[in-house]
């Protein structure tokens, strides 16, 4: 049991490095919808006001003992609100928003699929010892909160993100001025870290959504469009998993790669070891690194794996 808990959360939500092979999941499940910015705006914005709300806060988590703590990891962190409850809940019910109008299925089961996926992640923070009740229900009700005031204005978001002339600069330069002016610590947490990781996937995903829309099929659809799910034949499942696989191939591939030669170029700028833990952890070393990462990360998901697609006859 602990270690299907721990796989849960690692792996689904935890570290915030696969959020865009989440993100792909989604696009490929999810349709037009998912695959526009304001289908990953939504958990990003979530996500970085609790990252933050953490470090204004600083409420401490529960005390070891009498708490038996599974993960220590993210120890160093505080613990009001619990950003894993909050991205549960972002994610699973954006999902839901952005497909009950793009698929015909009982919204019921949506409602009850998501409402499943957002409690389990939430019990499990209470049996990793990571968080308190009141923590796990205060990430929760933040995002419900933010997701019925950001939902009325996806389709002016989805608007500017993908036909402002603006939007690439703009989607670089806000993320990159927040991460550098992230609250500072007297010690160091990887939640600023993590804020980035998530921030720069996203800016390179919403460049992708607008380069694609300027030059391939806009992405707009009729609202009233709907598509029932079509019967899993084998055929569809392989094509399935084949897209699935290509696009996590090259997903990792992306973020090795630019790993390597990002740290590679900053060891050089300021004179450190690449497996200096140290300095990797400084202000003018992690915030690049990691934001042009998984900036190209974002991108690639979004522009390189559906050309991979339609070139490996998988669309």
């Amino acid at each position: 049991m602990q270690h299907l808990v721990r796989w849960v959360e690692w792996e689904l939500l935890g570290t915030g490095e696969l959020v865009l092979p989440s993100e792909s999941c989604c696009v490929e499940l999810g349709g037009t919808r998912l695959g526009k910015p304001s289908g990953l705006s939504s958990p990003q914005i979530v996500m970085y006001i609790g990252q933050v709300s953490k470090d204004i806060l600083k409420w401490p988590r529960p005390l070891s003992p009498p708490v038996v703590k599974l993960e220590m990891r993210t120890n160093a962190e505080y613990g009001m609100p619990s950003t894993h409850a909050m991205a549960a809940t972002a994610i699973s019910f954006s999902f839901l928003i952005a497909t009950m109008n793009q698929y015909k299925y009982p919204f019921e089961l949506g409602l009850a699929a998501a409402f499943v996926f957002s409690t389990l992640v939430c019990l499990s923070r209470l049996y990793t010892g990571m968080h308190t009740v009141l923590d796990v229900i205060g990430g929760a009700l933040i995002s419900a909160v933010l997701l019925v005031l950001l939902y009325p204005v996806w389709d002016v978001i989805d608007h500017l993100l993908l036909t402002s002339p603006f939007c690439p600069l703009l989607s670089i330069v806000v993320p990159l001025v927040l991460c550098y002016n992230y609250p500072k610590l007297d010690y160091y947490s990887p939640t600023r870290g993590d804020t980035t990781t998530i921030l720069g996937a996203g800016a390179g995903a919403t460049v992708g959504f607008w380069l694609n829309n300027q030059y391939a099929t806009p992405a707009y659809t009729s609202a009233n469009f709907q598509l029932g799910f079509p019967l899993i034949t084998s055929k569809i499942a392989v094509v399935v998993l084949a897209r699935f696989f290509v696009g996590i191939f090259v997903v990792l591939l992306t973020r090795q790669l630019m790993k390597s030669v990002v740290l590679g170029m900053l060891g050089y700028r300021y004179k450190f070891p690449i497996g200096d833990l140290e300095a990797r952890r400084r202000l003018e070393v992690e915030v690049p690194y990691k934001f042009i990462t998984y900036s190209s990360v974002g991108f690639s998901a979004t522009v390189i794996v559906p050309l991979l697609h339609e070139l490996l006859g998988l669309m």
